[in-house]
């Protein structure tokens, strides 16, 4: 029992902490959490083999953007990664032209500086997915449940290991008890026979 202890021990702290980091991803997707940096899900494969769809894509805003740069801009209501693959100036306002890499052409519209939320600073593939999973009803649950039925079967093993040492130690406070009083009975006779004598 004892070889499966540490094991089980790590299986323990890794789902622990693998859910801890997907609920917080999951917030930090979800809600509006001031400051630079957000954590966005890949939806399509625009950007493959770059980044895959369901990957989970890390974005900060820059001073400046260059060309070559990935960055994820709002286009209407959605938001897009794509590749700054040009710029141009119209009217004497600057637009980026973008472009995914699996794309075989530029998108038909520029983008307007503003409308870049940040360079793509780092990406986790697949993990959309999970994060996506989780912001479903079902998910959720999981994302709630799971975590709480570790730590809480954790805790019912330690009350029990607990009951088991409890109990062990009254059997042997028990016999413990039995040695003394049979030793003080013993001591008992041998007084009464010195007394006698």
């Amino acid at each position: 029992m004892d070889k499966f202890k540490k094991p089980l021990k790590f299986l323990y702290y890794f789902v622990v902490t693998c859910l801890f980091l997907i609920a917080l991803l999951l917030i930090v997707s979800v809600f509006p959490i001031t400051g630079n940096l957000k954590f966005l899900i890949v939806e399509s494969g625009s950007m493959e083999p770059t980044i895959q769809t369901g990957a989970i894509v890390m974005v900060k805003p820059a001073s400046d953007y260059e060309i070559g740069d990935v960055v994820t801009f709002k286009k209407g209501e959605e938001t897009v990664t794509h590749r700054l693959h040009d710029m141009e100036v119209v009217e004497g306002q600057t637009y980026f032209v973008t472009k995914g890499d699996a794309n075989n052409a530029p998108d038909s519209e520029g983008i307007h500086p503003q409308a870049v939320i940040g360079k793509v600073l780092l990406d986790i593939p697949y993990l959309g997915y999970v994060v996506d999973f989780a912001k479903k009803p079902v998910g959720c649950l999981a994302v709630l449940v799971l975590p709480a039925l570790v730590i809480i079967g954790d805790e019912i093993r330690k009350i029990w290991r607990e009951v088991k040492r409890i109990k062990k130690n009254k059997n042997k406070d028990k016999q413990q008890d039995e040695k003394i009083e049979h030793l003080e009975e013993e001591l008992e006779e041998l007084r009464s026979k010195d007394h006698k004598k």
